[in-house]
C-alpha cells in the first residue's frame, strides 16, 4: 500500500507573467479567489505562481492497447509531448503540475521511446515537475524525471487528480480552499444554429474547477452525466467550452445530455 503524501510547492523564479499575453491564448476563470487562465489547449496557467497544470495525459495510451490486441497508430505519446512543448514555449513555467492518470498504466513509463523520454527530460530541464498520482498510474514511475505526490496544496488550491464529492448539505467543500482536478475529462454538448456541437472544457462553480483531458487519445464525459452532480453538488456551475480559436462560457444547465 502506498504512503499518501502531500507536497508543499517549491520557491519559484521570479514573479507574474505579463497578465496580456496569457489573455490570448485564453479566458481568465477565478478559484477561490485566484485568478487562472483557461488556455485553448486544456491546459491551465497560474501567473501569480508561474504554474502550468495539465490534467489526463495518458501517455502510452496506444502501446497499452496494442498490447491488449486494439491496435491504434502509436504516435500518441509524440503528439501529446508535442502539444505539452508548444504551451510550455508559450507560458515559460517555472513549474508544472501534472493532475494523474499522466500514464495510462503503470507500465507506460517503462515503453517509453527514446526519443519521447528525452523529449519530456528537455520539457523538465529548469522547472520544478510535479507528478500527481492517478487511478490509472498511482505509483511513481520510474526514470521520468520529476517529484511525486497525492496531492499538493499551494495557499487557497489543492491539486488532486479525482475530485472530492461535495457535501449533500451544503455542496461546498469541506476545508476553505478552492480544489483542482481531473479524472473525469469533461465535455460539454450545446446546439448551435440548428447544429448538435461537441467540445472538452473546463468545469467550475468558482470552487472548485476540474480540467479536460490534455492527452491525444483522451475521450469525454458529458458534463451533465451524474459524475459532475456528485461535484458541484448539482448542476449550478459553468462550462468553458474549448472552440478553435476561443473559449466558450456556457452554463451547465443548457449543455445537452
Amino acid at each position: 500500500m502506498r504512503d499518501a503524501r502531500t507536497i508543499a510547492p517549491a520557491a519559484a523564479d521570479g514573479g507574474a507573467t505579463d497578465g496580456g499575453a496569457a489573455a490570448v491564448a485564453g479566458t481568465t476563470l477565478v478559484v477561490a479567489g485566484v485568478p487562472l487562465v483557461a488556455d485553448l489547449s486544456g491546459a491551465l496557467w497560474w501567473p501569480a505562481r508561474r504554474t502550468l497544470v495539465v490534467a489526463d495525459l495518458h501517455l502510452e495510451k496506444g502501446s497499452a492497447c496494442a498490447v491488449r490486441g486494439a491496435l491504434l497508430p502509436p504516435f500518441d505519446t509524440a503528439e501529446t509531448l508535442e502539444r505539452l512543448a508548444w504551451v510550455i514555449g508559450f507560458y515559460d513555467p517555472a513549474r508544472v503540475i501534472a493532475l494523474g492518470d499522466s500514464f495510462h498504466d503503470g507500465e507506460g513509463a517503462d515503453r517509453l521511446a527514446a526519443e519521447n523520454r528525452a523529449h519530456l527530460r528537455t520539457l523538465q530541464s529548469g522547472r520544478d515537475w510535479v507528478w500527481i498520482a492517478g487511478n490509472h498510474d498511482p505509483e511513481p514511475a520510474r526514470a521520468v524525471g520529476g517529484r511525486f505526490a497525492d496531492t499538493l496544496v499551494d495557499g487557497p488550491l489543492l491539486f488532486r487528480h479525482e475530485p472530492s464529492a461535495a457535501s449533500p448539505a451544503t455542496g461546498s467543500l469541506a476545508a476553505p480552499v478552492g480544489e483542482i482536478a481531473g479524472h473525469l475529462h469533461p465535455c460539454a454538448r450545446i446546439v448551435q444554429r440548428g447544429r448538435s456541437l461537441t467540445r472538452r472544457c473546463f468545469a467550475t462553480d468558482g470552487r472548485r474547477l476540474v480540467m479536460p483531458a490534455f492527452g491525444a487519445y483522451t475521450g469525454g464525459l458529458s458534463v451533465r452525466h451524474r459524475a459532475f452532480a456528485r461535484v458541484f453538488g448539482g448542476d449550478a456551475f459553468t462550462t468553458h467550452l474549448i472552440g478553435d480559436s476561443r473559449l466558450y462560457t456556457v452554463p451547465a444547465v443548457r449543455c445537452i445530455a
